[in-house]
């Protein structure tokens, strides 16, 4: 089955195909650029340039996967937007995975820091063992994550956040993953993908509220 994968949980805007087959997940084209401010310019052209490259069209694909976050509500929410909408239109299922369970899933064996960058001195983050979660996602300061992590036995740490503040953590920090891979987003997806489970909502993964927010009430105008 020809999968189409997206993520844009963090500054990487991410689109990939994959097949997903009986004996595993096979990488078909993939797209990624790193770009904080642009992730409504760069996926769509990103999602048209893999299908391209193989030479298939919106219409051969079986089944759309994301990456639920956390992250950011602006960029979060155009890959999730932009899956949601190809399900609908094409009429085929969407599966969500959390972006961090792919930071996991990639950095293998031992217990390790998943973390990205939440901004406001923050990271969003969860600690694996395997590659399983053994943390729920949360979003904190990096000292803070310290302290938890240093209790769970954690020994190394993967994605951009823990890059952004090795000095707070003290942990050794892995070259790669840095971001979200796709691959791992779809292996994750794999076993519902073959079972042809249902379409899934694509519920964001924001941890806390946007920075922008609706005005309380109207101001007065005379006094």
């Amino acid at each position: 089955m020809l999968v189409l994968v997206v993520d844009s949980s963090t500054p990487a805007v991410t689109a990939a195909l994959v097949e997903v087959a009986d004996h595993g997940v096979v990488m078909r084209a993939q797209r990624q650029a790193v770009d904080a401010k642009a992730h409504g310019e760069l996926l769509a052209p990103a999602v048209h340039a893999v299908l391209g490259e193989i030479g298939a069209g919106p219409r051969d694909l079986d089944a759309v996967v994301a990456g639920l976050g956390p992250g950011p509500f602006t960029g979060l929410r155009v890959g999730l937007v932009t899956a949601a909408s190809m399900g609908q239109t094409l009429d085929i299922p969407t599966y969500g995975v959390c972006s961090l369970d792919a930071l996991g899933r990639a950095a293998g064996a031992g217990r390790i820091l998943a973390a990205t960058d939440a901004r406001r001195k923050e990271v969003y983050w969860a600690a694996y063992d395997g590659g399983a979660r053994i943390t729920e996602p949360d979003v904190d300061l990096p000292g803070s994550v310290a302290e938890r992590v240093a209790a769970l036995g954690v020994t190394g740490a993967v994605g951009e956040g823990a890059h952004k503040y090795a000095d707070v953590l003290g942990l050794p920090v892995r070259d790669e993953p840095m971001y979200p891979p796709a691959a791992a987003l779809a292996e994750l997806a794999a076993e519902r993908i073959r079972a042809k489970g249902p379409s899934e909502r694509l519920t964001p993964l924001y941890l806390r509220r946007p920075d922008a927010v609706a005005a309380a009430g109207r101001k007065p105008v005379l006094r």
